[in-house]
C-alpha cells in the first residue's frame, strides 16, 4: 500500500483495487480525495472527451441550485442518495446557510466517500451519513439515520444526483422511494444521456466498465419516466447546466452538456 493509501481518509479494510465513480468525480471537482487507479481512469476519460470536466462541474452547480430552489419551497429536510465525496457546496452547507434547521442524510455505498462525510459531520448534530446501497430502499428508509434526522410524514428533499445512470434498473428504486414520501416532496436528479454530443462515444461507458460502477446512459423519454408521480417544475426537464441558471451564467448549448436535469413534486 502506497502513503496515499494508508491516508487517515480511508477507512480500514476499503477495496482499493478498482476505482469508483465518488472518486472520479471527486477528482474532476479539483478534490483530494482519489487514488491513482482513479486519476488514471479520469484521464482515460478526458482523453476521450477533454471537456468532461466541465460536465462534473456544471452538475455540481445545479445541485446547489436545486437545494437553493427546493428551500424556497419550504423544504427543511434532505436525503442525497449518491452523495459520493464531500466537496465544496455539499448539501447541508447550503441548506443550512440558509434555514441552520435543515437536515439532511447522505447516502453512499463508497466507504471512503462516506468514511469522509462522516469525518466531516461529527459536529454537526443535524446531518449524518450512511453507508448502503440506495437500491435498497428499505434499508435507507428504516435507517437509524432516517428515523432520527427525518420525518417521512412531511415533505422531504429527494435528491439523486447522476445516481440513475449508475443503475441497471431503476425506475422501480425511484418509484419506491416516491411512494414513501409525503405529498409535497420533491425530486430532483440529473442522468446521463446519450442524447447529446458531449458524452455520446461509447468509449465513455466501455471506460466506465473497469471501474466499480458501470453506467446506463438513457433517452429523454426515458429520463422523463423516472418523474412518474412527480409535477415537472418549470423549466420541466432540461440539462443540468440550463436549468434555472444563475444569473450571470451563460446559455450551455445542450450538445456540450451531457446530463439531463429536472425537478418535480409529488402531487
Amino acid at each position: 500500500m502506497t502513503d496515499e493509501e494508508d491516508a487517515d481518509w480511508i477507512p480500514a479494510g476499503a477495496d482499493l483495487s478498482r476505482p469508483s465513480a465518488a472518486r472520479i468525480y471527486d477528482y474532476l471537482l479539483g478534490g483530494a480525495h482519489n487514488l491513482e487507479p482513479d486519476r488514471e481512469v479520469a484521464r482515460r476519460l478526458q482523453a476521450i472527451q477533454p471537456r468532461v470536466a466541465g460536465v462534473a462541474r456544471r452538475n455540481r452547480a445545479f445541485l446547489r441550485r436545486a437545494v437553493r430552489y427546493l428551500l424556497g419551497q419550504g423544504v427543511r429536510q434532505f436525503l442525497d442518495l449518491g452523495s459520493g465525496i464531500p466537496t465544496v457546496g455539499n448539501v447541508h452547507e447550503v441548506a443550512q446557510e440558509a434555514a441552520p434547521e435543515a437536515r439532511v442524510v447522505y447516502v453512499d455505498h463508497e466507504p471512503v466517500a462516506v468514511a469522509h462525510s462522516v469525518a466531516l459531520l461529527k459536529d454537526n448534530p443535524h446531518a449524518e451519513a450512511l453507508e448502503a446501497d440506495a437500491t435498497d430502499t428499505e434499508a435507507v428508509l428504516k435507517s437509524e439515520q432516517v428515523h432520527r434526522l427525518l420525518d417521512l410524514g412531511r415533505p422531504v428533499g429527494l435528491l439523486a444526483i447522476t445516481l440513475g445512470h449508475y443503475l441497471p434498473e431503476v425506475r422501480g428504486v425511484f418509484a419506491a422511494y416516491r411512494d414513501a414520501l409525503a405529498p409535497g416532496s420533491y425530486l430532483a436528479l440529473t442522468h446521463l444521456t446519450n442524447d447529446f454530443a458531449v458524452l455520446n462515444d461509447p468509449r465513455v461507458a466501455e471506460t466506465m466498465r473497469s471501474t466499480q460502477d458501470h453506467i446506463y446512459p438513457r433517452s429523454r423519454d426515458e429520463v422523463l419516466a423516472l418523474f412518474d408521480g412527480f409535477e415537472l417544475v418549470e423549466p420541466g426537464l432540461t440539462t443540468s447546466a440550463n436549468w434555472r441558471p444563475d444569473r450571470l451564467a451563460a446559455v450551455v448549448d445542450p450538445e456540450e452538456d451531457g446530463l439531463y436535469a429536472g425537478i418535480g413534486v409529488k402531487v
